[in-house]
């Protein structure tokens, strides 16, 4: 069995699993997404987690877990919703806030400068 299909996927609170046999649908606090599911892999819930089986037909133990870690990134969208972090590494380079400006130096002769989207 795969060794990634086979670990589970636990609800935490407030988030529901509506599972049909071709797709299954994950409902939380930050919206609704949604997976298709190929032919072979099936899910079911107990005890507030998924679990996902698969037949023994070529190439399905890969898409099953595929469907596994579609199904984990799907309930931590629903819960913690989407981040993107930035990481400088090196020596001299830096990134400074100014308002609603983001100037960066990152080793050309004039500093960088990009205006902040809303919500960060």
């Amino acid at each position: 069995m795969s060794r990634v299909a086979k670990k589970p996927v636990p609800l935490p609170q407030g988030v529901t699993a509506t599972l049909a046999p071709d797709v299954v649908t994950i409902k939380g606090a930050k919206g609704t997404l949604s997976v298709p599911l190929k032919s072979g892999v099936t899910v079911t819930e107990q005890d507030k987690q998924l679990q996902v089986a698969y037949t023994d037909a070529f190439g399905v133990r890969a898409m099953a877990g595929a469907t596994r870690a579609h199904l984990a990134n799907m309930v931590d969208g629903v819960t913690k919703g989407y981040e993107r972090n930035l990481e400088i590494n090196g020596v001299g380079y830096k990134a400074d806030s100014k308002g609603d400006t983001l100037s960066f130096a990152l080793g050309y002769t004039h500093p960088v400068t990009v205006k902040l989207p809303k919500g960060i």
